[in-house]
């Protein structure tokens, strides 16, 4: 998983692209408190528009590539120590 930082309030995530439609993203504690999108829209929204919009341009600039399930998606295939 790759960290995505939103483009709106600086909220950090895990995010892990699967295909163009599939993405799975990773809240922790301290970003679920500190998104304003969330706030506004509630936790059962389970998303946020600025989130989605960044993680969409992370995408498009190359800095978030779609994953396959043909390695390991927690080490994307490296070797831990």
């Amino acid at each position: 998983m790759d960290e995505v930082s939103c483009r709106s309030c600086g909220t950090c995530v895990l995010v892990e692209k699967f295909s163009p439609q599939h993405t799975s993203v990773q809240w922790n504690n301290a970003a679920v408190a500190a998104c304003t999108g969330l706030s506004t829209a509630g936790l059962k929204s389970h998303t946020c528009h600025a989130l989605r919009d960044s993680i969409d341009a992370a995408v498009a600039a190359g800095e978030l590539s779609a994953s396959t399930r043909d390695v390991d998606v927690q080490t994307r295939g490296r070797t831990l120590a």
